[in-house]
């Protein structure tokens, strides 16, 4: 299973460079225009069994609009291509103007009375998320994405 993560950090990786294209700065050899301190979150969420669908549903339907109001922006959503990971795993990136301000806009959202009443109305029948990952990514100076 480390393998198919590791192929799909590289996947998603590259993906949010072919991102930039179409969605967010492209500042070759220089520093953005958005600050050089702007940092991405790559989230893993493995869903429990049976319950992908409604992980799905609930980002789609309930989180992104909550994530636009706490200033968490997207980047991209992806599932793997292949099985295993294609049957439970959502991978996300997130693009933040800093390490500080991700902390501040997620507890924001961690907060928000609405967030807390989709967890209560989409986990009445258990919890969604087997597994959650998070890890943080600079952009090197030679990214076409910044």
């Amino acid at each position: 299973m480390a393998k198919w993560r590791w192929i799909a950090v590289g996947l998603t990786v590259g993906c949010v460079a072919a991102a930039g294209i179409t969605g967010l700065q492209i500042a070759p050899g220089s520093a953005s225009a958005q600050g050089a301190s702007r940092v991405f979150e790559l989230r893993t969420y493995t869903a429990n069994p049976g319950k992908f669908e409604a992980m799905k549903n609930r980002f789609r339907e309930h989180i992104i609009p909550l994530f636009k109001k706490h200033n968490l922006e997207v980047v991209g959503f992806w599932t793997y291509a292949d099985p295993p990971g294609s049957e439970n795993t959502l991978v996300y990136v997130l693009a933040h103007q800093s390490r500080e301000a991700a902390k501040k806009n997620w507890s924001a959202f961690s907060a928000d009375p609405v967030r807390k009443q989709v967890w209560a109305d989409t986990e009445k029948d258990g919890p969604i998320n087997m597994k959650v990952e998070s890890v943080y990514l600079n952009p090197t100076d030679f990214s076409p994405i910044k």
